[in-house]
């Protein structure tokens, strides 16, 4: 559930934040990327890439119901790790224990967990793993390489053996720290390709938007093999189409193809900066599917092109060659066939 605070309390939470930020980042573990500066998603998806060429199998975790179970008085224990500064503590155990107010005026009192949609409690989610996982792990298994973004953690390890004891293990550890593994979330996967010949049931996971699982690609000298690499996951996939169709683009015969580059390009570049860092061909569908949703814009919008689906593919191709640089993804070269 989200807790969306108060503009003051944003305010004050930022102030606490800027406070107590400086104080725990450098005790973060390097191998935990999220919610913090100089860190990013894809820094650990890649990352996560190359050790899974080093290592054959993965755990695959997943925190059922984090931000809503984190104990309270674990939490305040870390904090005070940090700093004794009275205001810090008192605003932070307040803003923890504060209850939501419903739509209808009602209240829910809280008795653990950090709402998400708060400034601070990114930081505070992290400060917790940070004990709960990241510093336990240094401390009992520092041969042990995982990256965590969040509650989202991929571990590695050497074979199936070592990854069911550290499943046993990790489980344990987040029943002493009041939390609980997803037993439907949390899988041990294989890491396919080449040169591992084993089968597995699991042999496939996601991680930050992407699929990790064997794909078949090219080396330096053209030579095709097939290797364990990340691209765009189904989900990410369908809820970039999900999206492209909300924006209703055919509909749009009073805008010109201009002004709907103008509104739609910066969603588009984000989705190519992040989507098209690893095996960016995996994306081209989704782009292909939105140049279908301009052509359908542009049988719509020119009486000569209605009932024409190959004639205004043609035209919309003839302008992706005149004009390259109108969409983000023209520039990938991912224009429609101009005849």
């Amino acid at each position: 559930m989200l807790g969306i605070p108060t503009v003051s309390d944003r305010i004050a939470q930022m102030v606490a934040k800027l406070y107590l930020e400086p104080k725990v980042e450098p005790y973060f573990h390097p191998d935990s990327y999220g919610y913090r500066p100089n860190k990013s998603a894809l820094e650990a998806v890649g990352v996560a890439r190359k050790r899974c060429w080093r290592n054959d199998w993965v755990l695959d975790m997943d925190i059922r119901g984090y931000f809503d179970n984190i104990d309270h008085e674990l939490l305040m224990r870390a904090v005070r790790k940090h700093t004794d500064c009275p205001w810090i503590l008192l605003y932070v155990e307040r803003w923890l224990k504060a209850p939501i107010q419903q739509t209808d005026g009602s209240r829910t009192e809280r008795s653990k967990g950090t709402p998400q949609g708060g400034v601070l409690s990114p930081l505070l989610a992290n400060l917790f793993l940070h004990y709960a996982f990241d510093e336990w792990m240094r401390r009992n298994y520092p041969q042990i390489p995982f990256e965590r973004y969040a509650d989202d953690a991929i571990v590695h390890c050497r074979n199936e053996a070592e990854a069911q004891r550290m499943k046993a293990a990790i489980g344990k550890r987040m029943t002493e720290c009041k939390l609980e593994l997803n037993p439907n979330k949390t899988r041990i996967v294989y890491c396919k390709d080449d040169d591992r010949k084993e089968t597995y049931p699991n042999e496939k996971f996601d991680f930050l938007g992407y699929t990790f699982r064997a794909r078949r690609s090219k080396n330096r000298w053209g030579k095709y093999f097939i290797n364990f690499s990340p691209a765009v996951s189904d989900e990410a996939a369908k809820g970039m189409r999900y999206e492209m169709r909300r924006w209703k683009i055919p509909e749009r015969s009073d805008k010109s193809l201009e002004d709907i580059a103008h509104m739609f390009n910066p969603t588009l570049r984000g989705w190519i900066n992040y989507y098209s860092q690893y095996y960016k061909s995996a994306l081209a569908p989704n782009l292909r599917h939105l140049n279908q949703l301009l052509v359908w814009w542009a049988m719509r919008k020119y009486k000569r092109l209605r009932g024409h689906h190959r004639r205004a593919e043609h035209w919309l191709g003839r302008w992706a060659r005149r004009e390259p640089e109108m969409f983000v993804h023209w520039r990938m070269g991912l224009v429609p066939s101009a005849g």
